[in-house]
């Protein structure tokens, strides 16, 4: 409905030039009359938020959704003055300056574009107050069309010939309630305070603008502007108001029981913002395909009928079967492409959808409608934008996809059963939704070789399209046995997650308790020589002692303070000089250095045998170094390095090769990333224990895998799959590299049905040139 001006019933067009002065004076009068009866409203307003929080908390469903209802009624108590005078004076600013011309005036004619609605997607609870005030806006401005458009015509004379209109009207609803806006920003109130605040401000402030208007057009009247204004309403006849539909499909949800009154007006509030959005964005255009024969004499299907039309179509899809390429009546799911992506028209499905529907419908009355009601078919566009958000949100796998875009007629079915689906996050539908698609989320062939995930998410899609009729609480028990399946699930990833972990926290241990035996070995050789007898010993046997000592009893131990007292012992023995007080020196410390190596390498498993080898060994260096050698035996230096043990060997290997005592620093190089790659290692810092990531290596198939453990001792990041099987772990600079080059992408944590609203409200928002959506 749409208020146009007839120019040959306009008289008195402030015939006679008015002085800035008069004019003046009429803005000043337009603003002290709306500022006085705006503060009668707002403080009866606020009377009544006391008793409405009060109830509130008394019927909360537990003691914390308790205490924000008093925390905010203590908030609205202290903060009521401020937030008064901040909207007063706002108002009287924007009055004011609007006059002046200091503000840009719209000069577009075609509806509401929604800029000042501030659709900002920031967060969901930006979202929320968002969606209420654009529902505030939508409702109230074609509930006072009449004295609105007059007011707006006077109000561009007195301003100077500005062009008024109810979006840039500064007495307008729409300016009104985003000024009502910014002086909440001076209540620090939880959300859900917030939001009952508004429809309070609908109540008491808003619904008394008539009154308001009508003052101020008399006032002006009385002034000589426009006296004798007249406008009319021209009609469309494939339009309706936009309260109707959502009144008619609140009444046939409440037909089939499914909701009382104040769910209807929470649904209603939510679908009006989007049947706005979707005004703007078909208009000049008919997008629905339906439109352009429209003939009065039909009426338009009922819920009952939409619903019956729909169960219908759904038996069809579900006698296909989950192996056909489509559903019924050519409504296609989907199939995987060979790049792994789903091949999908989701717009030329849900106009086939509609053309179906009507055809049905038509079958069942024996007359075809020409087309839906426009909440209807808001209803049924914004459900195939759900749906095609499915098939293109790439934190899903293909399979998956394809999988749970069959549940578009279910959806669409229990959308119009009950409007609450988009308008309450705990609603059993969307829970449904955002517990199939987090699942399926950590879904790959890999992890789920025995099929068990992929069937329960299927049985759970066949469930809803054999059985789902109009019987809601469906979705609660689908969730249950969802939730059930994911415990199960749950505990016995856990298992094998805490068992990887443990395995690599072990690992991580004895790489670090190698690297410190080797340093403390190393710093004290000092890169001088040593026999290569004594550097075999360290090197090997004693190293190993030293890892033991760390895994076990730790660095702050006496025995690891024995064990370093030891090798500073052994080296120095074979440094002492060839003169008699040094060969004194070193008789005294050699029962020691005995006593010490023997017990040692028992604790190191060494058998009886190989210890007496290694210290005979060591008797023979010893006795050349004291000047006591068999003439006749042939030096250690001619023999070279006497040999460990092959017993030994399988034992101390291993400190040899992850620690290998050379010459030199243990440091690491300091690495030098990529510029792409730096740019990334603030996402891989940010990521917390679960989240998820789908690694894509060239030429190997994609896996899921969760982030499970971060090493405290590397800094490591270890994944597993969904089992809680290993995936792999990395460096950050490792996974950073993953990240820039493309073989590896962090996946959405947040709910599914969050992620789509925000895009689907941001979609529509958009210039029509530069977003299409089904319808």
């Amino acid at each position: 409905m749409k208020d146009a001006i007839e120019p040959s019933k306009i008289v008195n067009l402030n015939q006679r030039p008015e002085s800035p002065e008069r004019l003046g004076a009429l803005v000043h009068s337009v603003r002290d009359t709306a500022s006085r009866r705006l503060q009668v409203l707002l403080g009866n307003m606020f009377e009544h938020v006391d008793d409405a929080l009060f109830d509130l908390a008394e019927k909360a469903e537990n003691n914390a959704a308790q205490m924000h209802y008093f925390d905010g009624m203590r908030e609205v108590r202290k903060r009521r003055p401020v937030v008064e005078r901040a909207y007063l004076a706002q108002f009287s600013r924007e009055l004011t300056e609007f006059a002046a011309n200091r503000r840009s005036a719209s000069t577009d004619s075609s509806p509401p574009s929604l800029g000042n609605i501030e659709l900002s997607l920031v967060g969901e609870n930006e979202l929320e107050e968002s969606l209420a005030i654009t529902s505030l806006i939508s409702k109230n401005a074609s509930r006072i069309t009449r004295d609105l458009f007059a007011l707006n015509q006077r109000l561009s004379v007195i301003c100077g010939g500005i062009k008024v209109d109810d979006t840039n009207n500064p007495v307008g609803p729409a300016v009104l309630t985003q000024t009502f806006r910014q002086a909440m920003r001076e209540l620090s109130a939880d959300m859900r305070v917030k939001l009952i605040i508004y429809k309070l401000f609908d109540r008491y402030v808003l619904s008394g603008l008539e009154e308001l208007y009508q003052e101020l057009n008399a006032e002006l009247m009385r002034a000589g502007v426009l006296p004798q204004l007249r406008h009319g309403i021209t009609r469309s006849g494939a339009s309706q108001p936009a309260g109707s539909g959502t009144r008619a499909a609140a009444g046939g949800a409440n037909a089939l029981g499914t909701g009382g009154d104040v769910s209807a007006e929470d649904a209603g509030n939510l679908l009006d913002t989007l049947h706005a959005l979707f005004t703007a964005r078909r208009a000049g255009h008919d997008l629905s395909g339906l439109g352009a024969s429209v003939s009065g004499s039909r009426a338009l299907p009922t819920a009952n009928e939409l619903l019956g039309a729909l169960s219908v179509l759904q038996s069809q899809m579900a006698s296909q079967g989950s192996g056909s390429p489509g559903t019924a009546g050519g409504l296609g799911i989907g199939t995987v492409a060979g790049s792994g992506a789903v091949d999908f028209d989701i717009a030329h499905e849900v106009a086939a959808l509609k053309e179906h529907l009507l055809n049905q419908i038509g079958s069942l009355r024996g007359e075809r409608p020409h087309h839906v009601s426009s909440i209807d078919e808001d209803t049924i566009d914004l459900v195939g934008m759900l749906f095609e958000f499915i098939l293109e949100d790439r934190n899903l796998p293909p399979q998956m996809q394809v999988l749970l875009a069959r549940l578009q007629i279910p959806y669409l079915k229990a959308a119009i059963l009950d409007r609450r689906l988009f308008a309450h996050r705990q609603h059993p539908a969307r829970r449904l939704l955002d517990s199939l698609a987090d699942v399926a989320k950590g879904w790959s062939d890999e992890s789920d070789k025995d099929r068990r995930l992929h069937d329960k998410v299927k049985a759970i899609v066949e469930q809803l399209l054999h059985e789902f009729d109009d019987d809601m609480g469906i979705f609660d028990r689908l969730l249950a046995d969802l939730q059930e399946f994911q415990e199960l699930t749950r505990k016995r990833a856990e298992l094998a997650e805490q068992r990887v972990a443990e395995s690599t926290r072990g690992r991580e241990k004895l790489e670090q308790a190698r690297r410190r035996a080797a340093r403390e070995i190393l710093e004290r050789i000092d890169g001088r020589p040593i026999p290569p007898l004594v550097h075999g010993v360290l090197a090997r046997a004693w190293a190993n002692y030293l890892v033991l000592i760390l895994l076990r009893q730790g660095e702050d131990s006496p025995e690891f303070a024995d064990g370093l007292r030891f090798v500073n012992e052994f080296i120095a023995s074979t440094r002492l000089g060839s003169d008699a007080e040094s060969r004194a020196t070193l008789r005294q410390m050699l029962p020691g250095i005995e006593r010490a190596l023997r017990r040692g390498l028992a604790n190191v498993a060494f058998q009886d045998n190989d210890v007496e080898r290694l210290l005979d060994q060591l008797h023979a260096f010893y006795r050349q170094q004291l000047g006591e050698a068999d003439p006749a035996a042939t030096t250690t230096s001619e023999q070279g390095p006497p040999a460990i043990p092959e017993s030994i060997q399988s034992i101390v290997d291993t400190v040899q090769e992850t620690a290998p005592l050379a010459a030199g620093t243990t440091d690491e190089p300091l690495e030098i990333l990529a510029p792409e790659v730096q740019a990334q290692m603030e996402a891989v810092g940010a990521m917390k224990p679960g989240t998820w990531i789908e690694f894509c290596p060239a030429g190997s198939a994609a896996e899921r895998a969760k982030l499970s453990w971060i090493s405290p001792m590397s800094g490591r990041y270890l994944f597993v799959n969904r089992r809680g099987l290993k995936v792999g772990d990395f460096a950050p600079q490792e996974l950073a590299a993953s990240l820039a080059a493309g073989s590896a992408r962090i996946l959405a944590s947040n709910a599914f049905f969050d992620r789509a609203m925000d895009a689907i409200v941001g979609r529509l928002s958009q210039p029509a040139s530069d977003a299409s959506e089904p319808g």
